[in-house]
């Protein structure tokens, strides 16, 4: 007597989806499909194969903090850590390449360069031998490669600048980028540059000036935004930064601080105190506002140069 349909198909061996070969009798507890040992994955109940705890892990929201950080359990501030490593590479280039290429990437706003790099205050005429240098003169990449450059090892505090920025940017870049997330951070230390240097050349503009204090003030403002976002803000450490800006004005570019803790404070404010269902549009659109900002003072100071 030949055996029915239901009777054969009981009598086929049940093999894994993944591994036809290999025979098995256990389901997925979500797709149902057989799954041989090396393809369970151990669930609240029973077994699961690799697709479907995949899928799993993708629907599961990733914790966050206040800011839209994503909190990572072993947290490496790996911008943090480039940016140092960038601004020491530019150091050492400015120590081997000599004043010419400091004097290329400074934040000048306008001035006469020299064939050996020499720089002379600019008249707003051409002058024969002497090149027209500076951001008026389509040098725009002055505002940001300036805040990765400090004072050369002969001239001023020399290495002791650079290493007073670096030491803040350890301090503080490391807590602000847990909290705001690496693109926010980088966001925030960007516009906190360019803000700076945006400043200094609208107020000085034949004064080159470089260093990476306006993106530090940016985040020391941001910092101090973030404390108090969570209720316990520093006021001393802002009121710290606030004193040494005024006592260093005699001697810094006061105007690459503030203008560093303005942006730096406007871009950290949006992205402080956005409501978390308004977060992902705000968190770029505000920082593109201030960017834009930025850009278009920059158009307006070179248009009355």
């Amino acid at each position: 007597m030949e055996a029915t349909p239901n009777e054969q198909a009981a009598s086929t061996p049940t093999t894994c989806y993944r591994h036809p070969d290999r025979e098995t009798h256990v389901r997925c507890t979500r797709c149902d499909r057989y799954i041989c040992p090396d393809c369970m994955r151990e669930a609240a109940v029973g077994f699961q194969c690799p697709e479907c705890v995949n899928e799993g892990n993708r629907e599961v929201r990733q914790a966050r903090t206040a800011f839209g950080g994503t909190l990572r359990q072993n947290f490496v501030p790996v911008v943090t850590y480039t940016l140092i490593a960038l601004n020491v590479l530019a150091y050492i280039a400015q120590a081997t390449l000599g004043d010419e290429f400091t004097n290329r990437f400074d934040n000048l706003g306008r001035g006469l360069m020299a064939p050996n790099g020499d720089l002379y205050n600019d008249t707003g005429m051409p002058i024969p031998g002497l090149e027209q240098v500076g951001v008026a003169y389509g040098e725009w990449w002055r505002l940001l490669t300036s805040a990765f450059l400090h004072q050369p090892p002969t001239s001023g505090i020399g290495p002791l600048h650079l290493l007073m920025n670096m030491y803040m940017l350890w301090m503080l870049g490391r807590v602000v980028e847990q909290g705001l997330g690496r693109s926010r951070y980088l966001a925030l230390y960007l516009i906190s540059a360019i803000g700076g240097s945006v400043l200094g050349y609208v107020i000085s503009p034949d004064q080159p000036a470089l260093g990476a204090s306006g993106a530090i003030f940016g985040l020391i403002g941001a910092y101090y935004l973030m404390t108090r976002r969570l209720g316990r803000p520093d006021t001393q450490f802002l009121i710290t930064g606030l004193l040494w800006l005024v006592i260093s004005a005699g001697f810094t570019s006061w105007e690459g601080h503030l203008g560093g803790l303005l942006a730096g404070g406007a871009t950290a404010f949006v992205f402080a105190y956005t409501p978390q269902h308004h977060r992902k549009i705000l968190h770029i659109a505000g920082p593109a506002v201030v960017l834009v900002v930025l850009i278009a003072t920059t158009l307006i100071k070179t248009s009355t140069l």
